[in-house]
């Protein structure tokens, strides 16, 4: 199943500028594989040591946030919206 991919400016070094990029699978997890193959390195800046989300990546299939889903198993319907959203923290 193909879906779209929303790249944050941090990550896009991994897919050449690009801000969207398209990627394979059924759940969360294997797009990250796939995105891992066209764009190597991408993953371990998604993923822990453990292979889980890291604590502060947002990761939204459609505008469901994946930590209130099915996590890594999160289906990724043909044609879904995914959403790479690292954490912003400071203010005063």
């Amino acid at each position: 199943m193909s879906v779209s991919v929303r790249i944050p400016t941090i990550l896009r070094t991994y897919t050449g500028g690009a801000a969207e990029v398209t990627a394979e699978g059924g759940t969360l997890s294997e797009v990250i594989e796939s995105l891992e193959k066209s764009y190597p390195g991408i993953a371990a800046r998604v993923l822990d040591d453990q292979g889980k989300l890291r604590r502060f990546v947002n990761v939204y299939v459609n505008d469901d946030d994946v930590r209130f889903a099915e996590g890594l198993q999160t289906a990724t319907p043909d044609g879904a919206n995914v959403s790479v959203i690292p954490a912003v923290a400071g203010g005063c």
